[in-house]
Protein backbone atom coordinates (compact mmCIF):
# COMPACT_ATOMS: atom_id res chain seq x y z
CA UNK A 1 0.00 0.00 0.00
CA UNK A 2 1.55 3.31 -1.12
CA UNK A 3 2.12 5.70 1.69
CA UNK A 4 -0.89 9.13 1.27
CA UNK A 5 0.67 12.00 1.28
CA UNK A 6 -0.95 14.69 3.50
CA UNK A 7 -2.63 16.20 0.66
CA UNK A 8 -3.81 13.01 -0.29
CA UNK A 9 -5.65 12.39 2.97
CA UNK A 10 -7.01 15.90 3.21
CA UNK A 11 -8.34 15.74 -0.36
CA UNK A 12 -10.01 12.29 0.68
CA UNK A 13 -11.40 13.33 3.83
CA UNK A 14 -13.15 16.45 1.67
CA UNK A 15 -14.27 13.70 -1.02
CA UNK A 16 -15.97 11.75 2.14
CA UNK A 17 -17.44 14.76 3.17
CA UNK A 18 -16.16 14.61 6.91
CA UNK A 19 -14.63 17.00 9.46
CA UNK A 20 -11.12 16.49 10.74
CA UNK A 21 -13.09 15.75 14.28
CA UNK A 22 -14.44 13.02 12.82
CA UNK A 23 -11.70 11.31 11.26
CA UNK A 24 -10.18 11.95 14.24
CA UNK A 25 -12.63 10.06 15.95
CA UNK A 26 -12.34 6.94 13.57
CA UNK A 27 -8.49 6.58 13.11
CA UNK A 28 -8.02 7.06 17.23
CA UNK A 29 -6.22 10.18 16.76
CA UNK A 30 -6.52 13.81 17.83
CA UNK A 31 -8.32 16.59 15.46
CA UNK A 32 -5.39 18.76 16.02
CA UNK A 33 -2.81 16.00 14.88
CA UNK A 34 -4.87 16.05 11.62
CA UNK A 35 -5.01 19.48 11.27
CA UNK A 36 -1.05 19.81 11.68
CA UNK A 37 -0.91 16.65 8.91
CA UNK A 38 -3.19 18.44 6.74
CA UNK A 39 -1.28 21.91 6.72
CA UNK A 40 2.21 19.95 7.13
CA UNK A 41 3.07 21.11 10.14
CA UNK A 42 3.79 17.94 11.36
CA UNK A 43 5.68 14.98 9.60
CA UNK A 44 3.60 11.49 11.35
CA UNK A 45 4.68 8.18 11.79
CA UNK A 46 4.12 6.15 8.70
CA UNK A 47 1.73 4.08 10.66
CA UNK A 48 -0.60 6.92 11.52
CA UNK A 49 -0.89 7.95 7.80
CA UNK A 50 -1.55 4.29 7.33
CA UNK A 51 -4.06 4.58 10.34
CA UNK A 52 -5.66 7.29 8.69
CA UNK A 53 -5.86 6.65 5.35
CA UNK A 54 -8.06 3.52 6.29
CA UNK A 55 -10.86 5.14 8.38
CA UNK A 56 -11.14 7.26 5.31
CA UNK A 57 -11.32 4.41 3.30
CA UNK A 58 -13.55 2.39 5.31
CA UNK A 59 -15.69 5.03 5.64
CA UNK A 60 -16.00 5.41 1.95
CA UNK A 61 -16.52 1.67 1.30
CA UNK A 62 -19.56 2.26 4.12
CA UNK A 63 -22.79 2.46 1.48
CA UNK A 64 -26.22 3.92 2.20
CA UNK A 65 -29.10 2.28 2.07
CA UNK A 66 -32.61 3.51 -0.24
CA UNK A 67 -33.87 3.82 3.71
CA UNK A 68 -30.31 6.17 4.49
CA UNK A 69 -31.26 8.54 1.55
CA UNK A 70 -35.27 8.45 0.78
CA UNK A 71 -37.69 11.28 1.54
CA UNK A 72 -40.68 9.74 3.94
CA UNK A 73 -43.49 10.05 4.11
CA UNK A 74 -44.09 9.57 0.62
CA UNK A 75 -46.44 12.27 -0.85
CA UNK A 76 -48.42 10.43 -3.51
CA UNK A 77 -51.98 10.28 -5.12
CA UNK A 78 -54.78 7.38 -5.48
CA UNK A 79 -56.16 6.53 -9.03
CA UNK A 80 -59.45 8.03 -8.16
CA UNK A 81 -58.13 11.63 -7.36
CA UNK A 82 -59.67 14.27 -9.63
CA UNK A 83 -56.70 15.90 -11.82
CA UNK A 84 -57.07 19.25 -11.07
CA UNK A 85 -56.41 18.49 -7.53
CA UNK A 86 -53.26 15.97 -8.06
CA UNK A 87 -51.63 18.89 -9.94
CA UNK A 88 -52.52 21.52 -7.42
CA UNK A 89 -50.17 19.19 -4.94
CA UNK A 90 -47.47 18.77 -7.88
CA UNK A 91 -47.42 22.53 -8.43
CA UNK A 92 -47.71 23.01 -4.52
CA UNK A 93 -44.36 20.81 -3.83
CA UNK A 94 -42.60 21.35 -6.75
CA UNK A 95 -42.64 17.86 -7.85
CA UNK A 96 -42.22 16.87 -11.53
CA UNK A 97 -44.13 13.08 -10.37
CA UNK A 98 -46.71 11.92 -8.15
CA UNK A 99 -46.66 7.91 -6.84
CA UNK A 100 -50.39 6.43 -7.38
CA UNK A 101 -51.03 4.50 -4.74
CA UNK A 102 -54.41 2.09 -4.45
CA UNK A 103 -55.70 3.10 -0.85
CA UNK A 104 -56.85 -0.65 -0.39
CA UNK A 105 -54.19 -2.89 -1.20
CA UNK A 106 -51.32 -0.10 -0.86
CA UNK A 107 -49.80 -1.09 -4.37
CA UNK A 108 -48.23 0.83 -6.28
CA UNK A 109 -50.46 0.80 -9.38
CA UNK A 110 -49.05 4.05 -11.55
CA UNK A 111 -47.23 7.37 -11.31
CA UNK A 112 -48.48 11.15 -12.53
CA UNK A 113 -46.38 12.90 -14.13
CA UNK A 114 -46.15 16.42 -14.83
CA UNK A 115 -46.16 15.60 -18.67
CA UNK A 116 -48.94 13.25 -18.35
CA UNK A 117 -50.89 16.55 -16.94
CA UNK A 118 -49.68 18.93 -19.49
CA UNK A 119 -51.13 16.61 -22.00
CA UNK A 120 -54.36 15.83 -20.63
CA UNK A 121 -55.01 19.69 -19.97
CA UNK A 122 -53.73 19.99 -23.72
CA UNK A 123 -55.95 17.28 -24.96
CA UNK A 124 -58.52 18.00 -23.40
CA UNK A 125 -59.14 21.23 -22.39
CA UNK A 126 -62.23 22.25 -19.81
CA UNK A 127 -62.98 18.22 -19.62
CA UNK A 128 -59.44 18.03 -17.83
CA UNK A 129 -61.63 19.13 -15.17
CA UNK A 130 -63.88 15.80 -14.97
CA UNK A 131 -60.54 13.19 -15.52
CA UNK A 132 -58.96 11.47 -12.57
CA UNK A 133 -55.47 10.56 -11.77
CA UNK A 134 -56.49 7.20 -13.84
CA UNK A 135 -57.52 8.28 -16.38
CA UNK A 136 -53.79 9.62 -17.26
CA UNK A 137 -51.40 8.26 -15.18
CA UNK A 138 -48.11 6.61 -16.42
CA UNK A 139 -46.53 3.15 -15.37
CA UNK A 140 -45.39 2.57 -11.71
CA UNK A 141 -42.22 3.71 -10.88
CA UNK A 142 -39.84 0.89 -9.95
CA UNK A 143 -39.83 -0.60 -6.73
CA UNK A 144 -36.80 -0.92 -4.43
CA UNK A 145 -35.99 -3.12 -0.72
CA UNK A 146 -34.86 -0.59 1.94
CA UNK A 147 -31.55 -2.00 2.28
CA UNK A 148 -30.68 -1.68 -1.49
CA UNK A 149 -27.26 0.00 -2.01
CA UNK A 150 -27.18 3.45 -2.94
CA UNK A 151 -25.18 2.92 -5.85
CA UNK A 152 -27.54 0.77 -7.62
CA UNK A 153 -30.19 3.01 -6.83
CA UNK A 154 -27.66 5.83 -8.74
CA UNK A 155 -27.61 3.49 -11.71
CA UNK A 156 -31.30 3.07 -11.63
CA UNK A 157 -32.08 6.68 -12.02
CA UNK A 158 -28.69 7.58 -14.28
CA UNK A 159 -30.88 5.35 -17.29
CA UNK A 160 -34.08 7.45 -17.49
CA UNK A 161 -35.70 6.39 -14.13
CA UNK A 162 -36.85 9.75 -12.50
CA UNK A 163 -37.08 8.62 -9.37
CA UNK A 164 -37.31 4.61 -7.31
CA UNK A 165 -39.80 4.13 -4.30
CA UNK A 166 -38.67 2.17 -1.47
CA UNK A 167 -40.62 -0.55 -0.05
CA UNK A 168 -40.16 -2.28 3.59
CA UNK A 169 -42.51 -4.83 4.32
CA UNK A 170 -44.81 -4.88 1.00
CA UNK A 171 -45.16 -1.04 2.08
CA UNK A 172 -44.06 1.89 0.22
CA UNK A 173 -42.06 4.14 3.02
CA UNK A 174 -39.68 6.62 0.93
CA UNK A 175 -38.98 7.69 -2.06
CA UNK A 176 -35.93 8.82 -3.87
CA UNK A 177 -34.89 11.01 -6.92
CA UNK A 178 -32.40 12.36 -8.57
CA UNK A 179 -32.19 15.07 -6.74
CA UNK A 180 -31.73 13.42 -3.69
CA UNK A 181 -28.73 11.38 -5.24
CA UNK A 182 -27.55 15.01 -6.45
CA UNK A 183 -27.26 16.50 -3.41
CA UNK A 184 -25.69 13.61 -1.81
CA UNK A 185 -23.17 13.70 -4.43
CA UNK A 186 -22.39 17.30 -3.94
CA UNK A 187 -21.69 16.58 -0.37
CA UNK A 188 -18.72 14.29 -1.75
CA UNK A 189 -17.65 16.95 -3.50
Amino acid sequence: MPIPSPEELRLLRLKAGLTQSEVAKRAGVSQSLIARIESGKVNPRVSTLLRIYKALESFLEEELTACDLMTSPVVYVTPDTKLVDATRVMWERGFSQLPVINPETRENVGTLFDDDVLSAFIRENAKAAMLTVSDVMSDPLPLVPCGTKIRVVARMLSRGVPAVLVEQGMQVVGIITKSDIAKLLLKKI
